[in-house]
């Protein structure tokens, strides 16, 4: 019966420990959902360069919106005039981060990884732009004015609109997700010792390759993924190999491939995707160099338990918010 104790135990401490930077990230997805209207991300779209990478970058970092979440508004920012440039850049850092996820990696990995994890995407979708770019036409047209009914004022109160997006739509996009990847870590870490991997394997250029393999295909969301990666590392993969894992799992997966290829291009998406993947490598050799001078292993969650009150408090209304998003959504009446 160790085993399943274990697992369940596990579960909880990852769960305790990200609830109220996973609450608060909910809260301010909220937010940045009623300052940056989709209107505003077509508007700033357009256009051939590096500009129009790095403004897509920009928005992308702290968007809340996950791989299944980006391709749609992808398509549409491509639809109403965003050069392959932009939207690949939109493609690559979207759904890497986003304001929740970025709280977790704070609250599991510490502000030296969540500082490297924004970076990163920053950085790969500017990079992934602007080599989609390199290899675009310049056929790009200025993009028209939005008049899709997503782009037609809302007339619903702010904070309503807010917390509505904050704690239902999102919750009720991630939350599958999130709660298997909870579970998973749950798993991994119950199975697999401490440090298990530590030393040779851990620590080598190839386990890189091998989070690079993994990630490229797999489904797991920016949020999902942050948890899995904790137990890779309590394992004793190095953070530079979760690291890769962080950037690759969310950015792509074998569903959205072929998509990806209707929105961009065939050509741009072998460009799209060699790019990343060097992005995601050059990430990880850079977080490892720096990781023992920046203490990063040393702020890894590595909590035994808790006996807060308040913290037990943010832990049922996580569970009850993601509870929530995973209850099958009302139609209206008639």
């Amino acid at each position: 019966m160790d085993i399943p104790i274990n697992i369940l135990k596990e579960i909880w401490l990852v769960t305790t420990a990200m609830a109220p930077y996973l609450l608060f990230g909910f809260l301010m997805a909220g937010v940045l959902s009623v300052l940056i209207s989709k209107d505003y991300v077509r508007r700033h779209l357009g256009g051939h360069g590096v500009l129009g990478s790095v403004k897509a970058a920009l928005i992308g970092v702290p968007m809340p919106i996950c791989s299944c979440g980006v391709i749609p508004l992808a398509a549409s920012l491509r639809k109403h005039g965003a050069s392959r440039g932009a939207t690949a850049s939109f493609l690559a850092s979207t759904p890497q981060t986003g304001v929740d996820s970025l709280m977790i990696t704070y609250a599991l990995l510490g502000w030296v990884f969540a500082l490297f994890r924004a970076m990163a995407a920053f950085v790969s979708g500017i990079v992934c732009g602007t080599a989609v770019a390199a290899v675009s036409p310049r056929d790009e047209e200025a993009p028209p004015e939005c008049r899709d009914e997503c782009c037609q004022p809302n007339e619903q109160p702010v904070l309503k609109r807010m917390l509505l997006y904050g704690f239902v739509s999102l919750p009720r996009d991630i939350s599958r997700s999130m709660a298997l990847g909870i579970v998973a870590s749950g798993i991994i870490s119950g199975l697999i010792p401490d440090n298990f991997f530590e030393g040779q394997l851990g620590s080598s250029p190839a386990t890189m390759f091998v989070m690079l393999l993994i990630g490229i295909p797999l489904y797991v969301c920016s949020a999902a993924s942050v948890p899995i990666a904790l137990a890779f590392i309590k394992a004793g993969i190095s953070p530079g190999a979760a690291l890769v894992f962080l950037i690759t799992g969310p950015a792509t997966n074998a569903a959205t491939l072929t998509t990806l290829w209707q929105i961009i291009g065939k050509k741009q998406l072998g460009v799209f995707l060699a790019t990343l993947a060097g992005c995601a490598l050059l990430a990880g050799m850079l977080i490892n160099l720096f990781t023992p001078s920046l203490g990063i292993i040393e702020q890894v969650c590595h909590e035994g338990g808790t006996n807060s009150i308040l913290d037990l408090v943010w832990t049922a209304l996580l569970i009850a918010v993601l509870a929530k998003g995973m209850l099958p959504e009302r139609k209206p009446a008639g």
